[in-house]
């Protein structure tokens, strides 16, 4: 996953989009990609564009990584320390 994170930044940071990168950006960023993702849905679940959901997907990926990246979070962690706190919300049904 590290290898995918520097790859992203690297990209990012060579065409000078660190400059407007702040975390409130990405986070506004990621919330209008998820909105476009979520338009592939808007009729159903059968109506939808595979590539477009991919395309739409990425971009959200993409700027996750990225606020993951430029808030020194380590990856891993958050998302153990949140399956676990599921997991003690929503117990295994007997």
């Amino acid at each position: 996953m590290n290898n995918l994170i520097d790859k992203i930044i690297s990209l990012r940071d060579s065409r000078g989009w660190d400059d407007h990168d702040t975390p409130e950006n990405l986070v506004k960023s990621l919330v209008i990609e998820a909105a476009e993702l979520l338009e592939n849905f808007q009729w159903g679940e059968t109506s939808y564009d595979e590539q477009n959901v991919k395309d739409e997907l990425a971009d959200v990926l993409i700027l996750a990584l990225a606020l993951v990246h430029d808030l020194n979070f380590d990856l891993n962690k958050i998302i153990e320390e949140k399956l676990a706190k599921i997991a003690l919300k929503y117990p295994t049904k007997k």
